[in-house]
């Protein structure tokens, strides 16, 4: 790291960290262990988007749908790209005092290939164990980098799993045609294998101060932070009522049945709505056809006394968000985990 220290000063919290100037505000924050609100890591979801109040910062390269050229001149930052050259101050616009006062280290650890099972026509179910099961803490919804072999490139996956002493980690992975990491899965993977993993991330977890009914909305590999969170209910006999709307194409894409049952049984108050978009068989309920935030538009009558949890692709959550805005949903129960997608196809012009 660079020999260029500064101090960054997080309002209305009152926390300070040091800052290294080649190193992001946010990988600062990671690094002392605290959990500031954030997404995709790399200047595309605006979730750690900030203002700056005092101070020199630059940012590298980001997304102008994340940030746009008048947010930027108004001062807004976004963390995730943002370095620090000089002593800043920063108002957090996004944030969870709780949440960023309880964060776990970021390590980068190794675990092996336990299996790899496919689930659908284009979503894996990836199990691995950690070599060393104490080597690394999470909190249920939290995600993990899987390092590339042989690349110097990471993907980003949410767990599936809850921790467990043995180490043990599964995610739900959606393969896109010519991705890298997809391409590894499908030929190039196999059990007994190594990756390395750098985690956890993500403020996507269940804030147990709250009482509410639950609500959560999911597309294709979006189950996976759910499933963790409805097993962490399960295991800590929360009854909170929780209604989870899962959006699919067609009925052979629906995935994780099994367990969803298995989890029914240990929560009374947990109902499953799977939901069709594009084609559905002659036995399906016709009011859970289309797009899931339209299905969740027509079951639920009062959204502003749920804690709402989302977790899909950008149009699924944007949608949603239009939803809940105009249902007069607060903002203080909303939580959302967008799974942006990395351009990795192995045309030169996308690497």
């Amino acid at each position: 790291m660079s020999d260029e220290k500064h101090t960054v000063r997080f309002e209305p919290v009152g926390i300070e960290i040091d800052v290294d100037e080649d190193e992001t505000i946010l990988d600062a924050a990671f690094r002392q262990g605290v959990m500031l609100m954030h997404g995709c890591k790399e200047g595309q979801c605006s979730a750690c988007k900030s203002f700056l109040l005092d101070g020199d910062a630059q940012m590298h390269q980001y997304s102008t749908f994340a940030l746009n050229d008048y947010e930027k001149d108004e001062g807004f930052v976004l963390l995730c790209r943002a370095h620090a050259y000089s002593d800043l101050e920063v108002e957090l616009l996004n944030y969870d005092e709780d949440m960023i006062r309880s964060g776990l280290p970021v390590v980068t650890t190794a675990a092996e290939i336990v299996a790899i099972e496919e689930l659908s026509r284009d979503i894996t179910r990836l199990v691995l164990r950690l070599v060393d099961p104490g080597s690394l803490r999470f909190y249920p919804g939290q995600y993990l980098d899987i390092h590339i072999p042989g690349h110097d490139k990471h993907r980003s996956f949410s767990l599936a799993s809850i921790p467990s002493p043995d180490g043990r980690l599964e995610f739900i992975i959606k393969r896109y045609p010519g991705g890298l990491f997809a391409g590894l899965l499908e030929s190039g993977l196999a059990a007994g294998d190594q990756l390395q993993l750098t985690g956890p991330y993500g403020t996507f977890t269940l804030r147990a101060s709250s009482e509410r009914p639950l609500l959560f909305a999911a597309g294709g590999a979006g189950m996976a932070p759910i499933l963790a969170l409805l097993r962490q209910m399960a295991e800590s006999g929360n009854e909170r009522p929780v209604r989870f709307y899962y959006g699919a194409r067609t009925e052979a894409d629906l995935i994780c049945g099994s367990e969803l049952a298995e989890l029914g049984a240990e929560l009374p108050g947990l109902t499953f709505l799977p939901c069709l978009s594009d084609s559905w068989p002659d036995h399906w309920d016709p009011a859970t056809t289309g797009f899931v935030h339209n299905v969740v538009g027509r079951h639920e009558e009062d959204l502003a006394a749920c804690d709402v949890y989302l977790c899909g692709p950008p149009p699924m959550i944007d949608a949603a968000l239009e939803l809940l805005e105009s249902r007069g949903v607060s903002s203080e129960q909303i939580f959302y985990d967008k799974f942006t997608t990395t351009a990795d196809t192995e045309s030169p012009a996308n690497t």
